[in-house]
């Protein structure tokens, strides 16, 4: 099979995981490394990169045209799906992940991975943290919300004073941009940016490395075809947690 050419799939069930946030699953499966996106055409409307959820399903959160699109969707509704497409997390013996929100989409497959995993969990109130009892069967979960309906009363980023960081070899980071971004500081802080890998999420056209629209600043390395999982190293020293660019090119403040 061509990754780079669609194929057409159909909706077999769609979950309502918080009140802004579904999975959808569909009849085929994609053989993937946690971590790496399909880009999903919404017959219509637009074709948008997601990350897998797992082989055969994305988590979805309604933030656009296409995403609120398919929020209106049915069973057996067609979707397009091309990839999957770029790298995916390094596993580790002993892992530590960090999530924000929508981000635990690609972490959940890396925990169920054969590897040994600790994850910081957050959300901004206890009906939006995704995969919880999931994540519970293979993983020592750890939670903060921000108005404090469960878990820490804070960000996700304030549980990272409680642990050892260096005790962890790989560290997986998700979840929206700001709070990536406030990990990176903390991880550069103590050396670990070197083993800490961050899952990047950019405007994409085609999604095979052709268009530059995913290009990051100041190397311009493609989103699509040299991540979306980027070390912290290489980040620190990029526009990450500064501006992205929109659909045009322009910048737009993170």
């Amino acid at each position: 099979m061509d990754e780079k050419l669609p194929v057409r799939v159909s909706t077999t069930k769609i979950k309502k995981e918080t009140p802004s946030v579904k999975t959808f699953f569909f009849d085929r499966e994609f053989p993937f490394e946690p971590g790496q996106f399909v880009m999903v055409w919404v017959p219509g409307v637009d074709e948008i990169p997601m990350a897998l959820s797992s082989a055969n399903s994305i988590t979805v959160q309604k933030v656009g045209d296409a995403t609120g699109a398919m929020f209106d969707l049915e069973p057996d509704a067609p979707l397009g799906i091309r990839g999957p497409f770029g790298n995916g997390f390094t596993r580790g013996e002993k892992m530590l992940a960090i999530a924000g929100g929508v981000g635990a989409a690609p972490i959940l497959p890396l925990a169920r991975s054969d590897c040994v995993m600790t994850m910081l969990l957050g959300a901004r109130t206890e009906k939006e943290l995704l995969f919880v009892d999931q994540l519970d069967e293979s993983t020592d979960v750890i939670i903060a919300t921000d108005d404090g309906t469960l878990g820490q009363h804070g960000f996700v980023t304030d549980l990272m004073k409680d642990i050892s960081l260096a005790a962890y070899d790989r560290i997986a980071v998700c979840g929206p941009e700001p709070m990536m971004s406030a990990v990176l500081s903390k991880i550069d802080s103590v050396g670990l940016a070197s083993k800490t890998e961050f899952s990047l999420h950019r405007y994409m056209k085609c999604g095979v490395g052709i268009c530059g629209s995913c290009c990051i600043d100041p190397d311009g390395l493609r989103v699509c075809r040299d991540g979306p999982i980027f070390s912290g190293e290489l980040l620190r020293k990029s526009e990450f947690g500064h501006y992205s660019r929109d659909a045009s090119g322009r910048k737009k403040n993170i």
